[in-house]
């Protein structure tokens, strides 16, 4: 017996056999088994982007996330760095019954959880994060405030997590080989005992129905408890189908830029100048044009992708290397510089397109998009001398585009559950500056050492502190109404005032932003919001066509189809729609039930801007509310009109929103036809 579970399921771990199965499941009471799956683990500025300011809104009107604990399951943590420090942060709350397995001096009103699940391993091994992931996350998440942070003399500010008053939770899951499920799960399940408000996960593995799916079970046992999870939805994007962690009691994070970029600039010997982006920025490199190569003009093989051990005939030159081959970006640099290359131009590759990354690079590089790779490339084509170099120029902002969708945040439409639109949310998840163990830049200051990193596990954190900050403002909301509020009043426009757009510097669809992008100061304030109970999931799981027994593996409790009935996955009262329409089937319908959490008299008109070829019809056209708390419920019906999907046009996205003279409160409709 490895772990025995009794709050987020009732069940057990443990290592047997496939006859000692086989034997288990004759036994009166034998639901299922499931063979472990491994998973994997998918700021100084970042607040300040967000509207998030010390003193003044939010910060100010929820005491900066005072008396909320937050639980991160990651690699673990590092005790006794600065960010990490109660300074200010309250006692903790009568509420908590975990446990700190660090010493007295490391344990304190901040970090008052620490504990670590490794194979069965949960008493008393201290969760030290040796990877630096947790530390990230968890300093993202509820990081107190630390001045004059910064990686490399970059990015120099205060850093600080979304909640900095609030308390932390580690849970340490994941070590070098990856985060078993049973881990995950017993971690989950100690979580909810210990009195945590918010469970921030920024791991997963691929797609999976709800019933084998532990983190989505793990999810849903907290969410009766009053816990809201908050998932990342991986880094396998821009394809389609992408995104996992896809639970509709999940919030859904995809991951998108700041304004903040770290300029280096590559110069060619043409005098062309492209900028890109690079955390290491060296005052002493000589700005005079070196030749350049490309490590994969003569080759097709790991060569262009500067692969361990791969480079040679390149001492003395800037070598441009390609993103991809399963090689990370940091070790390309390695590569280049082990063979002697003075500096590296990092492109994208096509599905790249112009995303770049500020990494801590072992040598002067630059991360560029595909369309400056694609010039480099020919300008060294076009010569037999080619020369160039790179320029830092250091911290810039103010990039108008932000945020923009990242390349490598995963897509929707969900695979497990494609009548809900995901990932829910996008938030800053590219080049986050946030807490790491040990220096990255030889600085001498152990407790204040910080990296900057990318990915949607950034992101993630990023969004459990704010929904921390709803819980702190707002104690009586449940997950599912801290969750609408998010997602109806996320941005849907970039700084410029134009559609958010993704690595192609196009429009992003609905399957890449899902809501949109968070904005915490209007999410404190939604107006109305879209509320779901845990028990308003089981005619769903019954429109899945979930045998009873698999449902109870999620919910722990009989359930029988029969009785409860079936309703469409778009029926669920969530704030989005996910629709798939057979342009000659008919009109779908369906109903959802807000509640006001505004002004008790209160007057909402709708708005409703149309998928292509789409007819939207509503039952009411306006909403009056008397008192708070009160709920009205509207009818919807989505028919496609003539030449639907035949026009080139396979899918499209609207809106449905509810206007009131202080709030707006929308609904992303994306369409798929079938055809």
């Amino acid at each position: 017996m490895i772990y025995a579970y009794r709050n987020v399921v009732t069940g057990f771990a443990a290592k047997l056999t496939a006859e000692e199965v086989e034997e288990m499941e004759k036994k009166d009471g034998f639901i299922t088994a499931h063979p472990e799956r491994n998973l994997q683990l998918h700021t100084t500025h970042s607040p300040n982007f967000l509207g998030l300011q010390q003193g003044v809104g939010l910060w100010k009107g929820s005491n900066y996330g005072e008396g909320v604990i937050i639980g991160v399951l990651d690699t673990g943590i590092t005790p006794g760095h600065l960010s990490f420090s109660d300074e200010g942060v309250p006692p903790l709350p009568t509420k908590w019954k975990g446990k700190c397995d660090f010493d007295a001096t490391f344990c304190n009103n901040k970090l008052i959880g620490a504990r670590s699940f490794q194979g069965g391993k949960t008493t008393g091994a201290p969760a030290v994060d040796i990877a630096g992931h947790g530390t990230h996350t968890s300093s993202t998440a509820a990081g107190n405030f630390v001045k004059g942070a910064s990686v490399f003399g970059m990015a120099n500010g205060t850093a600080s997590g979304m909640v900095p008053y609030a308390h932390l939770a580690m849970y340490q899951v994941c070590n070098e080989q990856g985060c078993d499920e049973s881990d995950i799960l017993a971690a989950m399940d100690t979580a909810v005992d210990d009195g945590v408000d918010v469970l921030s996960i920024s791991l997963g593995g691929g797609t999976a129905t709800f019933y084998w799916d532990y983190i989505a079970i793990g999810a849903y046992g907290a969410n009766k408890n009053g816990i809201f999870v908050s998932c990342s939805a991986g880094n396998d994007g821009p394809d389609f189908s992408s995104v996992t962690n896809e639970a509709p009691w999940i919030l859904t994070v995809g991951a998108s830029s700041i304004d903040r970029h770290i300029i280096a600039t590559a110069k060619l010997g043409n005098e062309q100048e492209y900028d890109g982006e690079s955390l290491f920025q060296p005052k002493d490199f000589d700005s005079k044009l070196f030749p350049l190569v490309y490590a994969g003009a003569h080759s097709k093989d790991s060569t262009a992708f500067c692969d361990v051990g791969s480079l040679t005939d390149v001492e003395g030159k800037v070598v441009v290397c390609e993103v991809g081959g399963d090689i990370a970006r940091i070790a390309k640099g390695i590569e280049v510089k082990r063979a002697g290359g003075v500096a590296m131009m990092l492109v994208n590759q096509d599905f790249g397109g112009y995303t770049t990354i500020a990494d801590a690079h072992v040598l002067p590089a630059t991360h560029l998009s595909y369309a400056a790779g694609v010039s480099i490339k020919t300008y060294i084509n076009s010569t037999s001398t080619p020369t160039a170099t790179i320029l830092f120029k250091g911290t810039v902002i103010g990039d108008q585009l932000a945020p923009k969708v990242s390349f490598f945040s995963s897509r929707g439409p969900s695979m497990a559950t494609p009548g809900i639109l995901k990932p829910d949310i996008i938030g800053p998840g590219v080049s986050i500056l946030a807490a790491w163990p040990f220096s990255v830049d030889n600085a001498t200051q152990s407790k204040a050492t910080f990296d900057i990193i990318s990915g949607t596990s950034m992101s993630c954190p990023h969004l459990s502190g704010i929904a921390a900050l709803l819980k702190s403002s707002h104690p009586d909301w449940s997950p599912a109404a801290i969750k609408s509020a998010i997602m109806t009043t996320a941005e849907v426009d970039n700084l410029a005032g134009s559609p958010i757009v993704d690595e192609t510097l196009y429009a992003a669809n609905l399957f890449a932003i899902g809501a949109g992008h968070v904005n915490p100061s209007k999410a404190n304030d939604p107006g109305l919001i879209y509320d779901t109970q845990p028990e308003d999931y089981i005619p769903y799981f019954c429109g899945l066509n979930y045998t009873d027994q698999q449902i109870q593996i999620i919910t722990q409790q009989k359930v029988k189809c029969s009785e409860v009935g079936a309703i469409p996955e778009a029926q669920l009262n969530y704030p989005t729609f996910s629709l798939f329409i057979d342009p000659a089937g008919k009109p779908q319908n369906y109903t959802r039930t807000v509640t006001n959490v505004g002004p008790a008299k209160s007057t909402y008109e709708l708005a409703v801007v149309s998928p292509h070829k789409i007819e939207i019809s509503v039952q009411l056209e306006k909403l009056t509310f008397t008192e708070v708390g009160q709920k009205m419920t509207y009818h919807v019906v989505f028919t496609a009109q003539n030449g639907a999907g035949k026009d080139g046009i396979p899918l499209s996205q609207g809106y449905l929103s509810w206007v009131s003279d202080q709030h707006a409160v929308r609904s992303q409709i994306s369409v798929v036809f079938d055809t």
